[in-house]
């Protein structure tokens, strides 16, 4: 008797290839992982309204945590992106971000991250980054003082690693001039009007006295009686850690005022003023006049250069890890 086939037959092995090929391609896509605004609805349902009430008690216990939250999420991702490495604090084997220079004695705002954290560890541990709550509590602080709301794009996956040279080195400073911070920005792959649009943080929050103080004494293109209102709050020897407000009509409302106050030379900040100078030839005037003219139209390409900021490579899939306490990386996991 013939004995039965059992040889494949080539449509039936090409089909299973395929089937195969299908599997392979799902699970790689799936561990290179995709940014979702739904990506906390099932595994932490509550983790977004958690977060909000949090940063909106922070706010209303201290107006100046807005700006702060937000500059937190900002020095996190000019720094090898939206990854929390501007959280993690120095070791005696490992160096972060903080004592940079623009981040030493700066940078605040930590111990509401730590609240956000640890409810949501109580609620669902091991499930939300410290980056997505960088990067929501920045958006819900802008929107607490008056800003317009964005979507979040989440679920960022935290560093295990920090940069000091490239915070002293990609943070913009105070002291730049235009084409500085043109430079700066665009190494971020944000245009000249991002950059303008952006600046507008500087609606809300406050600033050291060492980080305009030549400004105040030496530059030309600065309202003479504000000048001197300033130099009362800052003097030419001492004072470095006094505070005055970035925008001095409106210091804790997003609004357009910072706008106003450029064209009428009362930018704080020298690198806030280069974005409008005096005798109108700059390339950055006509944007800066528009949004002094519509609050509507700074506000609402605030929020769109603020989506773009957050999603600057981010860590995602099998990158990076989800820190148990964001200040250090996770113990090794044992064997």
């Amino acid at each position: 008797m013939a004995s039965s086939s059992h040889s494949m037959s080539f449509p039936t092995f090409k089909l299973i290839k395929l089937c195969l090929i299908f599997i392979i391609t799902s699970l790689i896509r799936t561990s290179s992982g995709q940014l979702s605004t739904k990506f906390y609805d099932e595994k932490c349902p509550k983790a977004l309204t958690t977060i909000r009430k949090a940063v909106e008690d922070a706010v209303h216990k201290e107006s100046r945590m807005g700006a702060s939250l937000l500059r937190l999420h900002f020095h996190d991702c000019f720094v090898q992106g939206c990854d929390a490495s501007v959280l993690l604090d120095d070791t005696t084997n490992f160096t972060g971000e903080k004592n940079s220079f623009p981040n030493a004695n700066s940078l605040r705002g930590f111990e509401v991250i730590d609240n956000i954290k640890s409810k949501l560890e109580r609620m669902c541990q091991g499930v939300v980054s410290c980056a997505d709550i960088l990067a929501v509590a920045a958006r819900d602080a802008v929107v607490a003082l008056g800003g317009q709301k964005w979507d979040v794009q989440l679920g960022r996956r935290d560093s295990t690693t920090a940069s000091l040279a490239d915070a002293n080195s990609d943070l913009p400073a105070p002291f730049l001039d235009l084409s500085g911070l043109t430079t700066a920005f665009a190494k971020k792959n944000f245009t000249t009007q991002e950059l303008v649009t952006l600046s507008g943080a500087h609606s809300i929050g406050l600033v050291r006295c060492i980080y305009f103080k030549t400004r105040i004494y030496n530059d030309s293109d600065i309202d003479s009686a504000y000048a001197e209102q300033m130099q009362e709050q800052c003097p030419f020897e001492g004072g470095d850690d006094n505070l005055s407000p970035l925008d001095s009509k409106s210091p804790f409302k997003f609004d357009n005022a910072f706008y106003n106050n450029l064209v009428q030379e009362k930018g704080l900040l020298h690198s806030d003023q280069q974005l409008f100078t005096n005798n109108g030839s700059g390339d950055t005037n006509s944007q800066v006049i528009r949004y002094s003219r519509s609050m509507g139209s700074f506000k609402k390409d605030f929020a769109d250069a603020m989506f773009k900021m957050s999603m600057l490579t981010p860590l995602t899939g099998s990158d990076g890890e989800i820190r148990e306490n964001y200040r250090v990386v996770n113990p090794p996991t044992p064997i």
